[in-house]
Order: C-alpha cells, then sequence, then structure tokens
C-alpha cells in the first residue's frame, strides 16, 4: 500500500508550488521552518550528511524508531520533503552543492555563524552561482554580537530571553516552558521571512540575506511583557496561571477539573458573577472596578472557587461560553487532539505508509486553512537520501557520475 492524500487535498493550489528551497538543517528550528515551506507547496530538498542525516532522525520517544533514522521528532516536521545525503566537506559534494543552488531559490541553514564560510558555501559564493537566491540563516543570537559564536540550544535562550523569568509562579518561578518554544519561534520567524523576501524578489527581481535570531524572535513574541518594562516601567514577574492584565482571569478549581476563565471586559465579569450565582460581587468595592479587581485578584479568586465547587468543570465550560464568557478546561495533549474541534478543523495528516516505519504516521499540519483548503503535503518524511540519484539526474548527472561519487564519500 502507498500512502496517500484525500483527492480534495491534491488539487489544493499552494501559494510557494514552484519553489525549490534547498534546506541543510537539523533538529528544529530549521527543519520546523522548512516544513512550513513545504505545506504551502514548495519543494523542499533536504541536504544531509550521509550514513547520520539530521539528528532528529535519532531523537523522540520510541527507541526502534530512532534505530532506523527515522525518529519521531524527524517524522513530525519533514514530511513532503526529498531526501538527499550529500557530503559538504568533500570538494565533489560542494560541487554537487553548487549545481544544486543554480536551480534553487532558497537557501535554508541553521549552522553556527561562520561555517558556511568555511565551506566556501557563504552567501557572497552563493549568490555568485545565483544572484536572486533568497538565503535564509538561523543561529541562537546572530551573525553578529558577542554571543554570535555561542552553542545555543532553546532551553538556553529561553533562560536567556526572559522566558523563564515569567514562567511559573513566584515559588516555581524560572520554569521552562514545556515544549521548544524559541525553535519554534525561530522556525516560523524564518518562514514568514523567507516568504516576504520570495515575494520582494518577485517585485524588485532581487535576493535577499536573511539573519535569524532566535533570541530576537523569542523577544518580539514577548511583546506586552517587554512593553511593560519599557514603555510602562514595570518589571515583569511570573503570575503563574494568572493573567497580569485583568481578573478574574486565570486558572480556576471547580468541583471536578480546572477551567481557564478569562473574564477580561466589565459585562463579562458581571455575568460571571450572575452565572455563579454571586452577583453580589459586582457591588463590592474590591471588585467592582478593573483595576480595584486586578489588586484584589486572590480574594476573588477564593470567592469564585467557592461558588465553582458546586459543578464540574465540563459543565461550568459550556454555561459560560454560552452566556459570552471565555472559558475552557485543561486538556492533555491526546485529550485535544481528540478533540471534535480539532477533528472537525482537518488538523491532522495521516500516512497509511512511511518508508522506513513500521507504522502509519499522523502529523500535524500548519495552523490555518487557506480558501482552496487545508494544506498538506504531498509525500510522507523520507528515508535518509531517498531522493539523491532522482534528484541529482535532475540536475544533469549521469548513472556513472552518480556511481564515482558515491564511491568518493561526496554523497
Amino acid at each position: 500500500m502507498r500512502w496517500y492524500l484525500q483527492l480534495r487535498e491534491l488539487t489544493v493550489s499552494l501559494p510557494l508550488q514552484g519553489v525549490r528551497v534547498l534546506d541543510l538543517t537539523n533538529v528544529l528550528a530549521g527543519p520546523f521552518c522548512g516544513y512550513q515551506l513545504a505545506l504551502m507547496g514548495a519543494e523542499v530538498i533536504k541536504i544531509e550528511m550521509p550514513g547520520t542525516g539530521d539528528l532528529a532522525r535519532q531523537l523522540g520517544a520510541d527507541p526502534e524508531l530512532n534505530r532506523r533514522l527515522m525518529g519521531a521528532s524527524f517524522l513530525a516536521q519533514n514530511g513532503g520533503k526529498k531526501s538527499v545525503t550529500l557530503n559538504l566537506k568533500s570538494r565533489r559534494g560542494r560541487d554537487v552543492f553548487l549545481r544544486l543552488v543554480r536551480t534553487a531559490d532558497v537557501v535554508l541553514e541553521n549552522f553556527r555563524p561562520g561555517v558556511m564560510d568555511r565551506l566556501g558555501l557563504g552567501y557572497v559564493a552563493l549568490r555568485a552561482e545565483k544572484p536572486d537566491l533568497v538565503y535564509c540563516a538561523i543561529s541562537g543570537f546572530g551573525q553578529d554580537g558577542p554571543l554570535r559564536d555561542n552553542p545555543a540550544y532553546d532551553q538556553i535562550v529561553q533562560g536567556l530571553s526572559g522566558v523563564m523569568s515569567v514562567t511559573g509562579d513566584e515559588t516555581s518561578a524560572p520554569l521552562r516552558v514545556g515544549y521548544p518554544v524559541c525553535d519554534t519561534v525561530g522556525g516560523i520567524t524564518a518562514a514568514f521571512a523567507i516568504a516576504s523576501a520570495l515575494y520582494g524578489r518577485q517585485v524588485r527581481g532581487t535576493g535577499q540575506y536573511i539573519d535569524v535570531s532566535m533570541l530576537e524572535a523569542t523577544l518580539v513574541t514577548l511583546g506586552w511583557v517587554v512593553s511593560n518594562w519599557l514603555i510602562a516601567g514595570v518589571p515583569p514577574k511570573p503570575m503563574g496561571n494568572e493573567n497580569m492584565t485583568a481578573s478574574p482571569s486565570g486558572t480556576f478549581r471547580t468541583g471536578d477539573g480546572l477551567l481557564n476563565i478569562a473574564a477580561n471586559k466589565q459585562e463579562q465579569f458581571e455575568t460571571l458573577c450572575c452565572l455563579v450565582g454571586r452577583s453580589e460581587l459586582v457591588a463590592d468595592p474590591r471588585f467592582a472596578e478593573r483595576e480595584a479587581r486586578k489588586k484584589n485578584r486572590y480574594a476573588l479568586r477564593d470567592e469564585l472557587e467557592k461558588a465553582l465547587a458546586a459543578r464540574s468543570a465540563a459543565d461550568w465550560e459550556a454555561l459560560f461560553n454560552a452566556n459570552g464568557v471565555p472559558a475552557g478546561r485543561i486538556l492533555s495533549v491526546p485529550e485535544v487532539l481528540e478533540h471534535p474541534q480539532v477533528r472537525h478543523r482537518d488538523l491532522l495528516q495521516h500516512f497509511a505508509v512511511v518508508p522506513g516505519v513500521d507504522r502509519p504516521v499522523t502529523v500535524v499540519r500548519g495552523g490555518f486553512k487557506l480558501s482552496d483548503g487545508r494544506p498538506a503535503v504531498s509525500t510522507p518524511p523520507p528515508a535518509l537520501g531517498a531522493d539523491t540519484e532522482s534528484v541529482l539526474r535532475e540536475i544533469g548527472y549521469d548513472a556513472a557520475e552518480i556511481a564515482r561519487l558515491r564511491e568518493e564519500g561526496a554523497i
């Protein structure tokens, strides 16, 4: 049985169709960027080291998949890509890469600053081969500055960016966010920059060098936290599950389960009090106005939780939302993936067969729909080097030349 897609997915016209991306990245930030481009229709050719490939092939919760070099971490964000094994440390390998660059629109890499230049494959060298090339370099701290040469992993950037300082509460902070948020933000930032540069090239006819700093990309997403300091002079502090901008807005105990409530507007607060049978709280001077509620948020929490104990989180969720008060239960990842809303929106993509994997594979797609439909990739994540020969043939290598490249260790 072959992998398959539903017919309506195959007919979607995607914005980046016809764009060729050479993806030299490893692990998360870069591959996540490449996956977003593949979802939008780009042909993404993953350039991997012979024998080992992307380190993510060995990462994930299933040791057997890791042994097969098809780890869950790799499968999650490499659908729709081709895999070409190429040794960029060899002269012949670099020659093959330069020939590929002449056919490409985008080069994406996340090596430490200077690595590509030392290989003779930096932006200046590649621009000589393809003048309108869009070149994107993702790194922890950017291509210049005092930290440029430091190794950067997600947790390092979480700590340096201030994210950990505002995560948790007074007793638990600083606390790491429970997924690689800085890697992910770096990847989505790079995808946005590349798409913008491709549009700019279409308008002006010129390429672009993109320097993505994971640290800076993360700081940008800290918008309100950063602006409270820069503009209001208020140092951010960890507030746990409380919302710094409003009250009652946070996580509340109920008779069964936890419930997030975001009664951020006056009318929402008043409705909430009526729904839980505590309408007298509306006139209480501690809670009557927005700023007063913020100052007395914990007293308000105690009063509301006494009332919320009468019913379950699921019951309150339905009642509050039906009356215009935003509320939602705290779900686990398995629970939310089975939620009727997620299933209705067709977020997941299923591959019945993936080469090198002993089971069907399900992955998430992009967090958006187009008027043409939900974007999806057309092929499953590739086995290491699966497309080396076909891609090399396409750019002019014959069977004898490919055999010599293999013998020399260039591919």
